[in-house]
């Protein structure tokens, strides 16, 4: 190496801003609920679709208002164009599960079936300013019905959502799905004689309901307020008049799912449209009825406005309702875990026809968030049954047992680091999780028995029990090695029903 050749700096052994590593626990458990919510869906006759991580920006789409920075919103590259390889083409990661929904559901019309009703789930990119809580990688679960105008298809997403929640563990009353329609508020809107370009200003003001109640809403539908820094946001310049229609909207909600129809029959007037979307959500209120999806599960609910500029029809919102404390010991409730609703016009785009459908977007990280604040995750892993080390040249015998305990569905593995520290390998099985060690030396062999420690009860035993206790609860026992995976299983079932106290076992 030439002396002025300057050695090259060691990487940083970092994560990248914005993303985040996923260990055993995390991806466990994940895999396990996502398996709970397929479950649900393959139930209702949706078929599992996976698609590429890739897309071409064109497909996608919807970050690209700028011509000049295609990869504004998406992580995106230009493909080389080489004769017989790259098209040259703009390719950016996929940022949600449904914009490849409507390109596979283009590319394929003629050979799926018509609805086709698929789920999906996987990692989604989105090239945005990272913070505490939001990321660039985060995992989605979606559900869609394409090539149905029907709003049973709504309906029918909706109960899902539903069953969805409560087959991961989220009891019935610890959450809503809340169900509103872009229609209801486009009558709203014409009722108020709002003009095209006002549209999406007043869109984003009614969205801010829940944080600064009817006569905040109405400010910023006017003539504006002072936020809490004391800066003055500008209204929209509606007058109290035009107003008022969009307010009956967002009050509309009533003690019943009745009720709240009258009322938003009420606020629509005499809009065509508007008594449509009305219309729409009472046939989705008694189909729900009639899956046996009741108001305490599923309601129509008017505040649902988030997202309403992208959805042509039906919207839905779930919503977890039970209380956590916040970094600051602060009581609130934790909020929506999943949203979506009708968008007949995405399909539209590649085939230039109408193409209807509707879905909904689980946020896995969130509702693993909240099953954990629940306590129905997060619990420490076990890990497998160890395997240690007595003698380096017996290793073929204790592979054998490995293989034995897995044969007989029980996680093992050997120890395969440094034998010669005997102390090192039960340190090695406590990280690891190990429920059970397995000890046999050379003087355990030739006697034809293996020493089985519960490393369980060891550590509950250290923890708060006497001499007495400890000698009445041994954690090691010697059985034969003939007996060894029955001697595995019995203490295995006996950690999993251990839930009486020290004095009691």
């Amino acid at each position: 190496m030439a002396k002025d050749q300057k050695k090259q700096p060691r990487p940083k052994a970092e994560t990248p801003k914005g993303f985040r590593d996923y260990f055993g626990a995390d991806v466990t458990e994940r895999k396990a609920m996502l398996d709970r919510i397929a479950e649900i869906y393959h139930r209702h006759g949706f078929d599992p679709l996976e698609t590429s991580a890739v897309e071409t920006v064109e497909a996608l789409g919807k970050f690209l208002p700028d011509v000049d920075r295609p990869n504004a919103g998406v992580f995106a590259w230009q493909e080389e164009a080489v004769p017989g390889g790259g098209s040259g083409d703009w390719l950016a990661l996929r940022y949600d599960l449904t914009a490849p929904l409507a390109r596979v559901a283009a590319q394929f019309r003629n050979d799926l079936p018509s609805p086709y009703r698929r789920y999906a789930m996987g990692p989604v990119w989105r090239n945005e300013k990272p913070g505490p809580g939001r990321f660039r990688q985060f995992y989605q679960c979606d559900a869609d019905t394409v090539g149905s105008a029907s709003v049973a298809a709504d309906a029918e997403i909706c109960a899902m959502l539903a069953d969805a929640l409560e087959a991961v563990g989220i009891a019935r009353g610890d959450y809503i799905v809340r169900i509103n329609n872009r229609k209801v508020l486009n009558g709203v809107l014409e009722a108020a004689e709002v003009r095209a370009e006002q549209a999406e200003d007043v869109l984003r003001q009614i969205d801010k309901f829940d944080k600064v109640g009817r006569d905040g809403v109405l400010a910023l539908l006017t003539t504006g307020r002072k936020d809490d820094s004391g800066a003055m946001i500008e209204g929209v310049g509606l007058s109290e008049a035009q107003a008022q229609p969009v307010l009956a909207f967002l009050t509309s909600k009533g003690a019943d799912n009745a009720a709240t129809l009258g009322n938003l029959r009420l606020a629509v007037g005499a809009s065509a449209v508007g008594a449509e979307g009305v219309e729409e959500l009472a046939q989705i209120a008694d189909m729900l009825a009639a899956m046996g999806v009741a108001e305490d599960r599923a309601v129509i609910d008017p505040s649902i406005v988030r997202g309403l500029g992208y959805y042509t029809g039906p919207v839905f919102e779930a919503e977890l309702t039970f209380e956590i404390l916040d970094e600051k010991g602060r009581k609130r409730q934790f909020g929506s875990v999943a949203g979506g609703g009708r968008y007949d016009g995405l399909v539209e785009r590649f085939t230039g026809q109408k193409v209807p459908a509707t879905g909904a977007s689980i946020g896995v990280d969130r509702l693993l968030a909240a099953l954990r604040a629940k306590g129905l995750a997060g619990a420490e892993a076990q890990g497998p049954v160890v395997v240690t080390v007595m003698d380096r040249d017996r290793m073929a015998d204790y592979q054998a047992m490995a293989s034995e305990l897995r044969a007989a569905g029980i996680r093992a593995e050997v120890y395969l680091g440094n034998p010669k520290n005997f102390g090192n390998q039960l340190k090695y099985a406590d990280k690891r999780g190990a429920p059970v060690a397995i000890i046999q030396g050379a003087d355990e062999a030739a006697r034809g028995v293996v020493q089985v420690k519960d490393l369980v009860l060891g550590a509950k035993i250290a923890g708060i029990a006497s001499l007495e206790e400890w000698k009445s609860n041994p954690t090691q026992v010697e059985i034969s090695r003939s007996e060894l995976v029955r001697g595995v299983l019995q203490i295995l079932h006996n950690i999993q029903h251990v839930s009486k106290p020290m004095a009691k076992l």
